[in-house]
């Protein structure tokens, strides 16, 4: 059983994109909600061939597209919407995957309501973590190359300054070519909801079982947010995979049905800890 494209009502007019799939006839799922990173979307690369995995293994597989992430209903797939890319922030962010839980919650769909797990690729993992912490449902997390502070990540000094004072600061996306934009509000919503949007103060307060994947070889998110993770979050695994990359050996577009081999021991070992 496969859904492609439902639509979630989001905040200023815009619209949260949702699949999901399960094999026929199941009954009483446990559930993966899978929520992509900062330039990502639900149909990059093999993210639709891991969902599969995991339906194959009897889960409720569940991933969507962040509200603002660049795309639109009428094209989810790229970023044909820069505007409400630029104004996108953590805390929308947050309240979209609030949105997407609900919206299993309140569904029909054959799910374990005990049994829902989060998992967040790079800036998704922190949001995962954020709502693991608040929302009550969830009863595991995996954080993928996950990012483990957000004020790390913003321009420092001068370049700050200029952000300030532009409003605008862009940053090349390489396969598409696109200057993407971020307007200041993100920094200036971080500081407004620091304490709430605190990754690793929302992993302190962890009371599920949290599973920590990293690859060696990550160039995007350094080795080193995994640690941070697993000496913050009280029930944490760390699963370091051995010469992977920070999408685990995954491109965009992505042709084959079979999954890299890093990114196909990350989704056997993410089905293992769900299953134990």
């Amino acid at each position: 059983m496969r859904e492609s494209n439902i639509k979630i009502a989001a905040e200023n007019n815009k619209t949260i994109l949702l699949d999901y799939q399960y094999q026929t006839g199941a009954t009483s799922m446990p559930v993966v909600i899978f929520s992509h990173g900062l330039k990502g979307f639900k149909d990059w690369g093999p993210w639709d061939v891991m969902g599969s995995s995991f339906a194959e293994a009897g889960f409720l597989f569940i991933k969507h597209n962040f509200s603002h992430n660049g795309g639109t209903p009428q094209q989810p797939i790229d970023f044909p919407d820069l505007e409400a890319f630029g104004n996108n922030n953590y805390s929308i962010e947050v309240r979209d995957l609030c949105r997407v839980i609900d919206w299993l919650l309140t569904s029909d769909l054959p799910y374990d309501p005990n049994k829902i797990a989060l998992i967040g690729h790079s800036r998704g993992a922190g949001i995962a973590t954020i709502a693991a912490a608040n929302h009550n449902s969830i009863s595991h997390l995996i954080t993928l190359a996950g990012v483990a502070d957000y004020e790390s990540r913003f321009p420092k000094n001068e370049e700050l300054k200029e952000w300030e004072k532009t409003g605008v600061y862009y940053v090349n996306n390489g396969r598409t070519g696109q200057q993407m934009p971020f307007y200041y509000q993100l920094y200036t919503d971080y500081l407004q909801n620091s304490k709430k949007l605190d990754i690793q103060r929302a992993a302190a307060r962890l009371s599920v079982p949290h599973l920590i994947i990293h690859g060696t070889d990550d160039r995007t998110v350094d080795l080193k947010d995994a640690y941070i993770y697993h000496k913050n979050s009280p029930h944490s695994q760390l699963l370091l995979v051995q010469g992977a990359d920070h999408v685990m050996g995954a491109s965009h577009p992505w042709q084959s049905k079979l999954l890299p081999k890093h990114l196909r021991k990350v989704v056997q070992c993410a089905i293992n800890f769900l299953k134990t």
